[in-house]
């Protein structure tokens, strides 16, 4: 076992005892073997005093103490609320993102290694005092040659080795926790930390960010909505990313904001619209819009625009998750259980042999006391939480885009009630949403469907084609099973077990399944 691994596990060893997550561990219901290791352990010999802490403080304590990479970890933890006990997920949403910096020296050759050339000739100023420093990067303010001026965010050095190690314990013991544990199988530990392994590897390499930067500012494009700032693609590398500075208030400061006469109504109802945008027009949405990453414009107040940085962690929905759940929020607020609880089976969310009365009876058990209340009193991101809860009861397996995009709806609403504390979210997303369903099926959305179907058409004939012209070339035949031409009608087989895959509705969007399953009933009956 290498050193640095051995070191590591002596330092998570001395945190775990300082801040007594054993007896964390050692509380649940565990197996006799297990539960008798815990005499083996001989710190557990020794007299303790107890901790005037709670469990979620201890355990967020314990993620500060052992460094950049649990923090962030912990920090992800706390958007897993449909897995994790409620006090547990509070303490840990309390994590901060900043950390000490790295040393400027580091930062500056770190730099210049990636992009070959000193500081002094790539920036006119270049600022070693961080502006900002989080888990796994930092930023420094600049000056490029031409006049503007920009951010250079850098990795800190010597992460993966370290990241490496700890994940290889964290899965270890995710794995130990979910064999011992049945209540541990239920909030899936291992499933857990390979989320985090991803996103992790993700926010080191930041031209993916940068990529993510540059696709929701193209999204937003001229809008008086959400500006993201520009990357300056020449200076960014896999460590190093360049972009606009902006100058922005903080969205937290609400002092300022008030100050300079911001309407607010109007910025948290942007703030939702901005949203419900991202999700459903373009399917590609910021999932980290923590208050840190959000700023607002000084420029018009009467109409404010917000701006976005660190788009490391960006969600996607494919386009059955957005209808299916866009007819889930909307027969949501009408009370209709019945299609909510359907819709979930129907999406393969649930099981397919879920019994729908008993889960749309579960579903206005939880539902019926929260619309009891004024609409623009209802949490819309606690509804959804209570939903994904109830559904979790009937083996609702976990749904990884939902969970981002749950954590993003948790943010933007926490945001919205701040910034309007009567903000009714769903007056501002219920327009939307029905415009949005409206749009889905219009003749006009019909027909780009047709069309990206048509430009399929001519690779689709091209297999085809092939494939017939192999099936006829001339063989040595032994039997005469060959004469039945059995490769053309098992072709025709295929044809038509595709069509119905695809779909037979009466509709002229589906009109190439139709097609299929004509010549595939030709290449069968043909003689």
């Amino acid at each position: 076992m290498k050193l640095l691994a051995v070191r590591r596990l002596l330092r998570i060893q001395r945190v775990v005892i300082r801040y007594q997550l054993d007896e964390m561990l050692f509380e649940l219901p565990l197996p006799f073997w297990l539960r008798a290791l815990s005499c083996l352990l001989p710190w557990r010999w020794l007299p303790r005093k107890p901790l005037e802490l709670s469990r979620g403080a201890r355990l967020r304590l314990a993620l500060e103490d052992l460094g950049p990479i649990f923090i962030k970890f912990g920090q992800l933890l706390s958007t897993r609320r449909d897995l994790l006990p409620p006090d547990i997920a509070d303490e840990l949403a309390r994590l901060q993102d900043q950390v000490p910096p790295f040393p400027e020296e580091q930062a500056i050759a770190l730099i210049e290694r990636q992009l070959g050339a000193p500081v002094s000739e790539l920036f006119a100023r270049f600022d070693s005092q961080p502006l900002a420093s989080a888990s796994v990067a930092q930023v420094h303010a600049a000056q490029l040659k031409s006049g503007e001026q920009v951010v250079v965010k850098v990795v800190r050095p010597g992460l993966k080795p370290v990241i490496r190690q700890d994940l290889a314990w964290l899965f270890l013991i995710a794995r130990i926790a979910e064999k011992a544990s049945a209540d541990a199988r239920r909030l899936r530990p291992v499933e857990v930390v390979s989320d985090y392994e991803k996103t992790i590897y993700d926010e080191l390499d930041l031209l993916r960010e940068a990529a993510n930067a540059s696709q929701l500012r193209r999204n937003f494009d001229g809008s008086p909505l959400l500006y993201v700032p520009q990357v300056y693609w020449d200076l960014c590398r896999h460590q190093v990313l360049v972009m606009e500075r902006i100058y922005g208030i903080p969205v937290t400061d609400l002092a300022t904001l008030a100050d300079q006469r911001t309407d607010m109504k109007l910025l948290a109802e942007r703030g939702v619209e901005i949203f419900f945008t991202q999700v459903f027009r373009d399917s590609f949405f910021h999932a980290d819009m923590h208050p840190g990453n959000i700023f607002v414009s000084t420029r018009t107040p009467w109409s404010p625009q917000y701006i976005a940085i660190d788009c490391g962690i960006i969600g996607s929905l494919t386009d059955e998750d957005q209808d299916y759940l866009a007819r889930n929020l909307i027969a949501f607020f009408k009370r209709d259980y019945r299609k909510v609880a359907q819709l979930h089976i129907d999406s393969g969310w649930v099981p397919a042999d879920t019994k729908v009365n008993e889960f749309e009876a579960a579903i206005r058990t939880v539902c019926e006391p929260i619309f009891e209340k004024p609409l623009k009193d209802i949490s819309f991101g606690q509804l959804l939480l209570r939903l994904f809860q109830t559904a979790r009861r009937f083996n609702m397996e976990v749904q990884p885009q939902l969970v981002l995009l749950q954590k993003t709806l948790l943010n933007i609403e926490g945001l919205g009630r701040q910034l309007y504390p009567d903000l009714d979210l769903w007056s501002t997303a219920q327009p939307f949403l029905e415009r949005w369903m409206r749009e889905r099926i219009s003749p006009l959305h019909l027909l780009r469907n047709l069309q990206q179907q048509a430009e399929q058409v001519p690779h689709l004939s091209q297999i085809a084609r092939d494939t017939l012209e192999r099936l006829q070339q001339p063989v040595q035949v032994q039997t005469t099973a060959s004469r039945d031409h059995w490769p053309l009608r098992l072709l025709g087989a295929a044809l038509i077990g595709a069509g119905a895959m695809q779909g037979l509705a009466p509709l002229l969007a589906t009109w190439p399944a139709w097609l299929m399953v004509g010549g595939g009933l030709y290449l069968i009956l043909r003689r």
